[in-house]
């Protein structure tokens, strides 16, 4: 039948090709065309020139998937089960449910996954070359594509697909999904809604982008939010919203934007919050310089607990140059983050968020110190008794956050 579907395909390519269409945009339009030629092949079957096709609506999704989708992966885009797709070689494809992974059954040549890669750069403006064996980019559906090719990597190509998670849109569905409980909630809700400025910490997968999309969509509907990402994968509701991302450099090397230069554009765009998707490298102190002039704002960073992210956003910006030194940005992270929320993985691929903690504003012995706003106990997030040292920014927007650190709200 893969033969069968190919000649298929290549004939509505012709027909496209022929009548200057554009079935990416028209799925309709796509499926008239593959359901004219799939009509036209069965004929051409009975008549004993062509082997009969076995089942003719499956053989109709192949086809569309191949002109319109990303082929034999097209499945995994479309099962809303699947949250990652990647490919270590050609005949060993994963894919990733509820945070566990799994090996598939697909088998692809070398050809097909670089003839994959490339249709899903085709709308993006990226590249992979041997100039640059590394690429990121977000599919149309809002998917994030990574690409790492020889020879940095052994032999074969290595694609790995985050796909868009439609699902999770703000905090309440969290809730309903255990990763939250109704007081965590609602006590991260009135911090958005105050203008605290939200560090989220976890490791890779742990729902941290996820978490930051929630936290977004519960800002008050006046703000104009300004984000700023490698490659975009913030997904939120919000009536005044702005993306931005970087941009690889030319064939030249010229034209490259970097988060450090998107940061320092954000802050033109007159925003009322600045998001970072997350800080890994020197644009830290470019965050650290605009949270610090009153500006709200939130940020991811991988860490291993809610500390450990606060020690290393105070090491980041160590990286931006010889004359930043920890004296300033260690003071700086302890008066800059109101709240930093942890968000963990377990075995069994369960996103939950383990610890609210509040910086002090205080440092001690080049620590910064930190109070457990919420805790995990016994398997669910509770408070821990204890309110953030630092209550301005909430009694300015005439927010009491009392009754939800003692549990009232729960």
């Amino acid at each position: 039948m893969h033969a069968a579907v190919s000649l298929i395909a290549e004939r509505v390519r012709e027909r496209v090709r022929l009548d200057g269409v554009d079935l990416g945009s028209d799925r309709s339009l796509a499926d008239d065309y593959v359901r004219d030629e799939i009509r036209r092949y069965s004929e051409r079957a009975l008549g004993g020139s062509l082997p009969l096709l076995a089942d003719e609506r499956q053989a109709a999704r192949d086809v569309v998937a191949s002109i319109t989708g990303f082929g034999p992966l097209q499945v995994f885009f479309d099962d809303d089960t699947v949250e990652e797709i990647w490919i270590n070689r050609p005949d060993r494809v994963f894919v990733a449910r509820n945070g566990v992974a799994e090996l598939t059954d697909l088998s692809l040549t070398a050809m097909q996954v670089r003839d994959l890669v490339e249709r899903m750069l085709q709308s993006t403006g990226r590249r992979v070359d041997l100039s640059s064996p590394f690429v990121d980019a977000s599919l149309p559906d809002g998917s994030r594509l990574h690409v790492v090719i020889p020879d940095v990597t052994q032999k074969h190509w290595a694609v790995n697909i985050r796909k868009f998670a439609k699902r999770i849109k703000e905090l309440r569905q969290l809730v309903a999904l255990g990763s939250l409980t109704p007081a965590a909630s609602e006590f991260l809700r009135l911090c958005v809604v105050s203008g605290q400025n939200i560090l989220v910490s976890g490791a890779t997968q742990s729902g941290k982008t996820t978490l930051l999309g929630a936290l977004l969509t519960a800002a008050r509907p006046r703000e104009r939010i300004v984000t700023v990402e490698e490659t975009f994968e913030l997904s939120f509701t919000a009536r005044d919203a702005v993306g931005l991302q970087c941009r690889q450099p030319s064939l030249e090397g010229t034209g490259e934007i970097t988060l450090r230069r998107l940061i320092k554009e954000a802050l033109r765009m007159r925003p009322d919050r600045l998001v970072v998707g997350e800080v890994r490298e020197a644009e830290a102190l470019d965050l650290l310089i605009a949270l610090n002039s009153g500006l709200p704002g939130m940020c991811s960073i991988h860490a291993n607990g809610a500390r450990d992210a606060l020690a290393k956003l105070s090491t980041l910006p160590l990286l931006a140059g010889r004359n930043i030194d920890s004296s300033f940005v260690v003071p700086t992270v302890a008066a800059s983050i109101d709240i930093v929320v942890h968000c963990a993985l377990d075995g069994d691929g369960r996103r939950y968020i383990s610890q609210i903690v509040a910086p002090t504003g205080e440092v001690t012995a080049g620590t910064i110190d930190a109070d457990a706003i919420f805790e995990l106990r016994e398997g669910s997030l509770n408070p821990t008794g204890s309110s953030p040292a630092r209550l301005a920014k909430f009694h300015a927007a005439g927010v009491d956050v009392a009754e939800v650190l003692r549990g009232e709200s729960a």
